[in-house]
């Protein structure tokens, strides 16, 4: 019998809805991390407009956008620096082009039921030569093309990157007890991982790099550690305590059959 082995891509999600346990309402930290790189992502706004690079249309993508109040956040302070710097500059507001992408299943519903608010917010913030707005939501992987040719004028994307495109080959049987690095993981399956992160992240700036315009920024946040240790406590905690939690749960079932 032919067994259906589900991508990662078509299951990996963060929880949707606005319930206790939703992403929207546990995303505190990420919205910190985008506060804490907000004047770079402002640098590289202005700097597109400085530079002489001026458009009527300005096209704007945040990748890995996720559900929740986080998503609209970025953009809404992407367009703040945009007016902010046409009305220093006395120019005229831009018409913006938002995409919201993240993985097909995302909650965008949970993103779309805000839109109204959020363009009245907008409104009332920027006063009347505030440029339209339009908000598109682009279901895919990153790690493929996901527009057209010279269509982006700024990519933005904050601790997404570290998600894989798929578990890396060879490593189901040589990591036993993990679900992810961890101290007792063979040098074989750390390597695994970094040639895998490469790839991707290799594929991600070649797709990138035929989207975005000529001149085009990115703003990219990912998740670090503070040594060399592939396996610290920086990046893999959090994993070898769930790791834990699943080997006890599997290990209660089995003590419930026998």
């Amino acid at each position: 019998m032919h067994e259906k082995i589900m991508e990662v891509f078509q299951v990996l999600h963060m929880n949707g809805g606005v319930g206790e346990k939703s992403y929207a309402n546990n995303s505190l930290v990420q919205k910190k991390v985008i506060s804490m790189t907000k004047p770079i992502t402002e640098e590289a706004i202005i700097n597109h407009y400085i530079s002489g690079k001026f458009s009527t249309t300005l096209a704007i993508a945040d990748l890995g956008c996720s559900s929740g109040p986080n998503s609209l956040f970025v953009v809404t302070e992407l367009i703040k620096s945009v007016h902010k710097i046409c009305k220093k500059l006395n120019l005229e507001s831009p018409e913006f082009q938002l995409y919201l992408n993240d993985l097909t299943s995302n909650d965008f519903n949970a993103i779309f039921e805000t839109l109204p608010s959020f363009q009245e917010n907008l409104r009332t913030q920027m006063g009347p030569n505030f440029g339209p707005c339009f908000v598109m939501g682009v279901p895919g992987s990153f790690y493929g093309r996901l527009f057209p040719p010279n269509t982006l004028h700024f990519v933005h994307s904050s601790y997404s990157l570290q998600w894989l495109s798929k578990v890396p080959e060879g490593v189901e049987n040589n990591n036993k007890g993990n679900i992810y690095l961890a101290s007792t993981s063979p040098p074989s399956v750390v390597k695994a991982y970094k040639e895998q992160f490469q790839r991707d992240f290799s594929v991600f700036l070649k797709c990138r790099s035929k989207e975005l315009v000529d001149g085009g920024s990115m703003v990219l946040t990912i998740l670090g550690r503070q040594n060399q240790d592939p396996t610290s406590k920086d990046g893999c905690y959090i994993w070898e305590l769930m790791a834990m939690a699943l080997n006890q749960m599997v290990s209660e079932v089995f003590t419930d059959i026998i």
